[in-house]
């Protein structure tokens, strides 16, 4: 009961500057894809504090954002984005095409201080992986924006993993995996079936992957995924286009549910052959 306490109370924190973004005229993706950004920096900085490796370069991280105002806080957070966005591990593909949605100073403070305010590290996996993926939800909920084709039902998600039942030695992969729910639920499925250490680090490093042509989801999925402890050295999600990947590489499950919608202009045609 305590945690779900906490669930509500730091989920009213972000839907409150949700909204006083709104009023500025920032979209709610806009928004969680610079709290994404944000969370990442902190989480980071929070490691650090622990005596573990920074993955972070220095000059890019938590320390050189916090306590900046005005247009040295918005110049130093879009110099941020775009170094760490060349990096070819974990961290670039986080920061996947990363550019700033919020350019008015004190809204991006607000951000800051939003995030500053918690100890994100030391929460439990299931419970800040709980937290984002009710944020991730109510961002699929939101009509105007189109993000509903990148977050399926979880319930949904949940029958389909039950009925293909994939295995903890198996690989699985969702090649159009949007957020990815159904990589998680897979993991949530497989994780229970065995104690075995080495099957337990195979699972979180090597038998899942996702793919997505969208560098927003591929932000959103990596995330999802990280706060879940999952890709923590290296994201299971790579920014792709399945269609016209050439590479030869197998897997024992698929899963997904791809959006139903045109391609979009000056993307490559796809010839089938039968």
């Amino acid at each position: 009961m305590a945690n779900q306490k906490s669930e509500a109370a730091l989920l009213k924190k972000v839907w409150d500057i949700a909204n006083v973004l709104a009023a500025a005229g920032v979209g709610f993706t806009d928004y969680i894809t610079q709290l994404t950004y944000i969370l990442f920096l902190k989480m980071d900085e929070e490691k650090e504090e622990l005596g573990l490796n920074s993955t972070v370069p220095e000059g890019y991280k938590w320390k050189d954002l916090a306590g900046l105002n005005g247009t040295d806080l918005v110049e130093k957070y879009e110099e941020i984005l775009r170094e760490l966005s060349k990096d070819e591990g974990l961290i670039g593909t986080i920061f996947t095409r990363a550019t700033n949605k919020i350019d008015r100073p004190v809204m991006l403070a607000k951000v800051i201080e939003m995030v500053s305010e918690e100890n994100w590290y030391m929460m439990e996996g299931d419970f800040k992986g709980a937290v984002y993926e009710s944020i991730l939800e109510k961002n699929g909920q939101d009509k105007k924006s189109g993000a509903g084709q990148y977050f399926t039902p979880r319930a949904l998600i949940q029958a389909i993993v039950e009925v293909v039942n994939p295995k903890i030695t198996e690989t699985v992969a969702d090649p159009a995996c949007g957020t990815g729910g159904f990589l998680l639920a897979a993991y949530e499925h497989m994780k229970s079936q065995s104690k075995d250490i080495e099957k337990q680090q195979f699972l979180k490093n090597n038998a899942l992957f996702g793919a997505d042509n969208t560098s927003l989801v591929v932000t959103l999925a990596s995330m999802n995924l990280y706060l879940h402890d999952i890709g923590i050295n290296k994201s299971p999600i790579a920014y792709q286009d399945s269609l016209i990947d050439t590479s030869d590489r197998m897997f024992d499950v698929i899963l997904a549910n791809p959006p139903f919608g045109t391609r979009p202009q000056g993307s490559v045609e796809v010839a089938v052959s039968v």
